[in-house]
């Protein structure tokens, strides 16, 4: 155990990286590692939910300059970046501030995000193209930079103890209806934390994703039962982001956390269900795939991902 977790500030001294920092969940990201010691670049853009243009309750200060106020407030270390990291330099910009202002980058926290909601019949080129670029492209740059800088680390003989932690959806992991432009972005930044994991642990860097639970301006518009809302502050899921930047991970990688005031598990990737003898005859497949099916387990369905859990 570190120094700094024995102090109680997990991330003394890590130089961290926060997309879509300047509310919801990325603000308490950001505030909370700062306590913990973090040094933070506060990326926002200050935008709409819809990613479509400025947010008119905004101040002029904007938002990722709003969260810095606080954090050096409160006594901490942080810059504001309003870099568009959907873009391949706005991404690169983003690490090389990082590099730049602190001397180095240890955690990268993936969490900017809009919603285009529809449903696929209605939806628009333009609603799909958005909302991937933002979360899949977005997620993928940022990663793409900062493994470069923790590649070039390591061939140099330096040793890395790095994080990256994306941000899935169980919108994207459990299927929610008219979100498909949305849910097929969580989905793949699922499947990539997985692949980025296997790719970068020789460079000493983990990667893993959580799946928040909470209020925002992102799910205010979701059917989410009354009963279950009072449970959905950002502050449940800050302390997970915390731990998973800070030292004391070092050997959990390639996982997916669920976690809300409702929530926190790990959730499960594909496994390969009932399996039987390959048929070589069209006619007999009807007959093979309903065996399997009748004794597989049903998908999950978003409505479930609500339920209070039980805890052990």
């Amino acid at each position: 155990m570190t120094e700094s977790s024995l102090s109680g500030r997990l991330c003394e001294g890590r130089i961290c990286v926060i997309t879509g920092a300047g509310r919801g969940i990325g603000r308490e990201y950001a505030l909370m590692l700062a306590a913990h010691g973090a040094h933070v670049v506060v990326n926002d853009l200050g935008g709409d939910r819809t990613g479509s243009g400025p947010d008119p309750s905004e101040t002029s200060a904007g938002p990722a300059q709003q969260v810095v106020d606080e954090i050096t407030a409160a006594g901490g270390a942080a810059v504001a970046n309003t870099d568009n990291i959907a873009t391949w330099d706005g991404a690169k910009a983003l690490v090389d501030q990082a590099v730049e202002v602190f001397g180095g980058l240890d955690v990268v926290v993936n969490n900017a995000g809009i919603l285009r909601d529809r449903m696929l019949v209605n939806m628009s080129e333009d609603e799909w193209d958005s909302v991937i670029a933002v979360h899949l492209k977005g997620t993928f740059a940022v990663c793409r930079h900062a493994a470069a800088y923790w590649r070039d680390r390591s061939k140099a003989g330096e040793t890395n103890d790095a994080r990256i932690i994306n941000t899935t959806s169980v919108s994207g992991l459990y299927c929610n209806i008219g979100q498909a432009n949305y849910g097929a972005a969580k989905a793949g930044i699922a499947a990539f934390t997985i692949i980025a994991a296997r790719e970068l642990g020789r460079y000493g860097v983990t990667v893993n994703a959580i799946a928040p639970g909470a209020l925002t301006r992102m799910t205010e518009d979701l059917p989410i039962p009354d009963e279950v809302k009072a449970a959905l502050d950002p502050r449940w899921v800050a302390p997970v982001c915390v731990w998973l930047a800070s030292t004391m991970s070092a050997d959990v990688t390639e996982q997916i956390v669920e976690v809300s005031g409702t929530n926190f598990a790990i959730a499960e990737g594909w496994h390969r269900g009932p399996a039987t003898t390959p048929v070589a005859e069209p006619a007999e497949v009807d007959a093979a795939v309903r065996k399997l099916l009748a004794g597989s387990r049903p998908h999950m369905t978003f409505a479930e991902t609500t339920n209070q859990q039980k805890r052990s």
